[in-house]
């Protein structure tokens, strides 16, 4: 299939169908995936169409990707939704992105409860309008103990401001006798991210053709494959993460390690 040889949105799953069997074994899945949804404006304004159009259907494509990982099996899914540098793009399309934040939120709360779906959010939350934030909230809270896939959104979030903030709280306890600087390590930061109990991301999806981070996930991408595709967010769907899966699955993980020490490790156990 050629990605970009159609504009036209992805057709949303037909939930009655079974169509979303995992295109590989559940142990060759990432445990955790991390998208960063990128061109959902510039493919609007390529249709003619005002950027926040871009935006709306971008959600939509969101409910069908959080259906198909949940169907998958995949464990964690965070989604890069709005960046803390986002906040410097015209009022109107934050305004728009915030309004469909909070349709989202009303629109899929059933869905995510009844699926047993736990909802989380990092970044500086407290820069969300009041009425976005109250429901955001309240919805992480009611869905904490959900043992099913956690869905985490990215939410005036910069890597760079979690390391900061890491960072700064690290100081504070060094300063109130708490915690001597010779203590410090990777499990010392690692405890003062917004989530510091998550897996790190396996696989990092960007959509759009850009090659880079964009300020995403910085500490904890370490050891994550990535997989850049050409594609902007509006046009992903099922088989386009199908194919990304697959990818995944053949690759060698070795972290730091020899594919020879890999097979020796993977036989003694």
């Amino acid at each position: 299939m050629s990605h970009s040889s159609s504009s036209e949105p992805p057709p949303l799953l037909n939930l009655d169908q079974n169509l979303s069997v995992a295109p590989v074994p559940l142990d060759l899945l990432p445990k955790h995936l991390a998208i960063i949804m990128d061109g959902n404006g510039r493919w609007a304004q390529e249709q003619g169409a005002p950027r926040e159009e871009g935006h709306k259907i971008g959600s939509e494509v969101v409910n069908n990707i959080v259906r198909v990982c949940r169907r998958w099996g995949i464990q964690h899914l965070t989604l890069y939704a709005f960046s803390e540098q986002n906040w410097g793009r015209p009022k109107s399309e934050i305004k728009a992105l915030m309004k469909l934040l909070d349709q989202y939120l009303r629109e899929q709360r059933s869905d995510i409860l009844e699926n047993r779906i736990r909802l989380k959010a990092i970044g500086d939350l407290s820069k969300l309008p009041f009425w976005v934030r109250t429901p955001l909230q309240a919805l992480i809270k009611e869905s904490a103990q959900a043992q099913g896939m956690t869905l985490t959104l990215a939410l005036s979030y910069g890597g760079r401001e979690e390391i900061v903030r890491a960072t700064q709280h690290i100081a504070q306890a060094v300063q109130k006798g708490q915690l001597s600087p010779s203590d410090i390590n990777e499990a010392t930061i690692q405890a003062y991210l917004y989530e510091p109990d998550q897996p790190a991301p396996d696989l990092i999806i960007r959509t759009s053709g850009e090659q880079r981070l964009s300020n995403f996930l910085l500490w904890q991408c370490a050891y994550a494959e990535f997989d850049f595709l050409p594609i902007p967010w509006p046009l992903f769907n099922e088989e386009a993460l199908r194919e990304v899966c697959i990818r995944f699955a053949s690759r060698e993980r070795r972290f730091g390690l020899t594919s020879a020490q890999l097979t020796a490790n993977s036989t003694s156990s």
